[in-house]
């Protein structure tokens, strides 16, 4: 008997989902231009009271522990930096969008986004650890918020499906990307590609969704960000903080160790730390959704 083709549905779903907001594209495009400056930043985040808001609970919030309120919305944005500005500008968008389907069938959506805060949170204190430069920290944490967004179509248009690809992830003990494959005849990765492509996400995002599962296989521009997304998803599942639906995870090949100069002993010694900082990091979700 051959496997429906659920290929279709699944991009009608995609297809049919609300584009980034003018605004969120718009910031989108001038973060990129390296020449940016809190000022121009300032003049698009004004012209959006939503974002502005938002952008002011950051900078105000537990998550950095100022002693003095910041009402100045530039000095918010210097404080926090372009490329956090960006990425709160981005998962507003993003998780706002995704966050705010509910499946009671599939994947439960707080232990979802727990373990997408775990793999955002590990790979961005990973880079810390590793000395990779400062301006580069929130690429890692936000390519590991995304890694898996190819789930929420899946778990939302194919909910009886999903929970068949799960109950055989658990019954045959492998990797839920394989279960996926067997039952759906494609995986999250690929479901998530199609999410990068409408919504025209960043280059690095695009092949950690593509590629976490086979780092291995991947040695383009952005393989530090890949390989360190694999690690902390890894990480995350092996240590069960949060559930992404994958009980049986592969194992990070011993390369990706040895790439990143990391061992197992070493995540371990992070557990502690990365569950204090999903707790701070939360921020991010409760201003998106």
């Amino acid at each position: 008997m051959d496997q429906p083709n659920y290929l279709p549905a699944l991009q009608g779903y995609i297809d049919k989902m609300p584009s980034l907001p003018t605004s969120v594209t718009k910031i989108l495009e001038i973060c990129n231009d390296p020449k940016t400056s809190p000022a121009d930043l300032n003049k698009v985040i004004s012209l959006d009271p939503v974002l502005m808001g938002k952008v002011m609970k950051l900078i105000n919030s537990a998550y950095y522990g100022l002693s003095q309120e910041v009402t100045s919305l530039v000095r918010a944005i210097i404080m926090l930096g372009i490329n956090t500005v960006k990425n709160l500008a981005l998962s507003t968008a993003v998780l706002g969008t995704l966050g705010k389907q509910q499946s009671i069938e599939g994947l439960n959506m707080d232990g979802f986004w727990r373990h997408s805060l775990c793999v955002g949170v590990t790979a961005k204190l990973v880079a810390k650890g590793r000395k990779i430069d400062t301006k580069l920290h929130e690429e890692y944490f936000m390519a590991g918020i995304l890694h898996d967004i190819g789930k929420i179509p899946l778990n939302n248009r194919l909910s009886k499906q999903y929970v068949m690809a799960l109950a055989a992830s658990d019954r045959d003990n492998e990797p839920m990307y394989l279960a996926e494959k067997k039952t759906l005849g494609l995986d999250h990765s690929e479901v998530g590609k199609l999410v990068v492509e409408l919504w025209k996400l960043s280059p690095e995002i695009r092949d950690t969704v593509l590629h976490h599962h086979h780092p291995q296989e991947y040695n383009g521009q952005f393989k530090d960000i890949v390989w360190t997304v694999a690690l902390a998803n890894f990480f995350s599942n092996y240590y069960e903080i949060g559930f992404s639906g994958d009980r049986y995870p592969d194992r990070v090949p011993e390369e990706v160790f040895t790439y990143l100069g990391v061992r197992l002993e070493q995540l371990e010694d992070l557990e502690d730390k990365v569950t204090a900082e999903i707790e701070k990091a939360r921020i991010f979700l409760k201003l998106a959704v």
